[in-house]
């Protein structure tokens, strides 16, 4: 099994579920007439894939740490295709629950999402493009990018005055 096809048919298969999600979001767009009226959710993809892409630049082109143990001298880490897979996923997992109500095809989907990921991590390390601490900090930075997206997914909380003038 050659594994640095399998983790890029991997990462492609992420992109197809950010495109999803962008394809809901600009469905939501178009028809509710306002980029408000759009799920936050949905718009909470775009601080931590902003600053995944400034990530992942930051560390191929500036700040290069290590290179490939494969000796081809490009930069390594951390694991662009780790952090890519993991970061979609994860956010994922957050926003299906939403959009899917069975609870047995999240269960489904939320294995699945981290078989890929595993598959992906393992993968990288195989196919002698990244050492286990490239696709390690690929994997903390996924979930620190999924922290970034918490906070911007979650509702905002009502100040006490709103709350006051609700309860009575």
């Amino acid at each position: 099994m050659q594994w640095e096809k399998v983790t890029d048919i991997i990462l492609i298969a992420s992109f197809l579920v950010l495109g999803a999600f962008v394809l809901l979001g600009l469905y939501q767009w178009i028809t509710r007439k306002s980029i408000k009226k759009v799920d936050r959710r949905l718009l909470a993809f775009i601080p931590p894939l902003a600053l995944m892409v400034i990530t992942y630049i930051v560390f191929d082109k500036f700040i290069i740490l290590s290179t490939r143990p494969d000796g081809s001298g490009e930069p390594s880490f951390p694991s662009s295709h780790t952090m890519i897979v993991a970061t979609i996923f994860f956010i994922a997992m957050l926003v299906i629950p939403y959009y899917v109500r069975q609870k047995t095809l999240r269960i489904i989907l939320d294995i699945v999402m981290l078989v890929l990921i595993s598959l992906t991590a393992t993968g990288r390390v195989l196919s002698n493009k990244h050492w286990p601490a490239d696709v390690i900090c690929g994997v903390v930075f996924a979930l620190v990018f999924t922290g970034i997206y918490y906070l911007f997914a979650k509702p905002p909380k009502k100040s006490k005055k709103l709350k006051e003038t609700e309860d009575e």
